[in-house]
């Protein structure tokens, strides 16, 4: 079972939360991509009130928490922690903790973290202890904005007390390390330099397959500092040079964590939700099940490009991602992964 106290509250009860929870549609441009949305007639009061009353007494309405997480934008979940802890002197996730468990608790725990800050915190844990996590930095690294990056940076030192480039730097090694390093100072070129196209895909063919030995340098300057639109087109052009992708070039002249790396960049750069389709596919169907790349792609990008990555999905492997959670996981964990998952298509 899931949750620490057992579920023991009647259906009616639970109903009446549901219906308060979903009650009101929410009208959106078309530019927004997130599968969670801000809820129009919030009240972060209210909100505290059903949740203090779906943990009270014996047992917890698991089923109400849930509902009416997924259905609130983060930032109102912010507010929902102040009201709660305004209201009833006590912090809102160490309640929801002391009620819940597994990977139920893991994923609403990371729900009510900013976003900023749950990156920063993903960070901390890849690099701290013994190992590192070099799937959860690539992640990260390669598919946050440069604007995220900065702000990333700024609430890893506030939270943690130390310098996210300096950590990652003693964390890692080589070639790795150095793109790393590039891609943390969020300062990627803007747009498309129309000269620099030939010339950035015939530096990095004579980089690779036009050379004995490969030139990680050129592969780390061009990779890591030129806009997405500008690597479009030096992709195109490399393939046009030298008969393969970039992707087949990669994976020929690099080894180990400088290839992940390498490829990660690429792969957001041609499309950030494909990129996320792929982690998100490999996390269910490559040797069980990855809890943790799972709960960590559909929380953050949630509110990003979450209806994307689900089209990307659908493309890519013929199947929804909706409909492969569901054979993945189960309980309470499975249900708001799916009302994250904003519906099957």
């Amino acid at each position: 079972m899931e949750g620490k106290g057992s579920l023991t509250a009647t259906a009616g009860c639970c109903f009446l939360f549901l219906r308060q929870i979903h009650s009101v549609t929410v009208f959106f441009s078309v530019e927004y991509r997130g599968s969670v949305r801000p809820f129009v007639s919030f009240n972060a009061k209210h909100d505290a009130e059903v949740l203090h009353k779906a943990m009270k007494g014996i047992g917890t309405h698991e089923d109400t928490v849930l509902m009416l997480l997924t259905s609130r934008s983060n930032d109102q979940r912010q507010q929902i922690k102040t009201a709660y802890k305004k209201a009833y002197g006590k912090d809102l996730v160490s309640a929801l903790k002391s009620e819940i468990s597994g990977l139920f608790e893991d994923l609403i725990v990371a729900l009510m973290m900013p976003p900023i800050s749950y990156d920063a915190t993903q960070l901390h844990k890849a690099i701290k202890g013994a190992g590192t996590d070099d799937q959860v930095l690539i992640e990260i690294v390669a598919s946050r904005s440069g604007e995220q990056i900065k702000e990333i940076i700024k609430v890893y030192k506030k939270e943690f007390g130390g310098k996210l480039e300096k950590d990652i730097y003693g964390d890692t090694d080589g070639h790795y390390r150095k793109l790393l390093v590039i891609l943390l100072q969020g300062s990627r070129e803007e747009g498309i330099d129309e000269d620099n196209v030939e010339n950035d895909a015939k530096e990095l063919y004579a980089a690779g397959k036009g050379k004995f030995g490969t030139d990680e340098e050129k592969f780390i300057t061009i990779l890591g500092n030129r806009s997405a639109e500008h690597l479009q087109r030096v992709f195109a052009a490399y393939k046009k040079l030298s008969g393969c992708d970039i992707e087949d070039s990669i994976k020929s002249e690099t080894t180990g964590n400088l290839e992940n790396l390498l490829l990660a960049v690429v792969k957001c750069a041609r499309s950030v939700p494909d990129f996320f389709a792929e982690t998100l596919y490999k996390s269910m169907r490559v040797s069980g099940t990855d809890d943790e790349t799972l709960t960590r792609v559909m929380v953050s990008r949630s509110e990003e490009d979450l209806l994307d990555i689900k089209a990307s999905f659908k493309r890519m492997y013929g199947t929804s991602l909706y409909s492969t959670i569901q054979e993945d996981t189960n309980g309470y964990y499975q249900k708001t992964l799916l009302y994250l998952c904003g519906g099957n298509d």
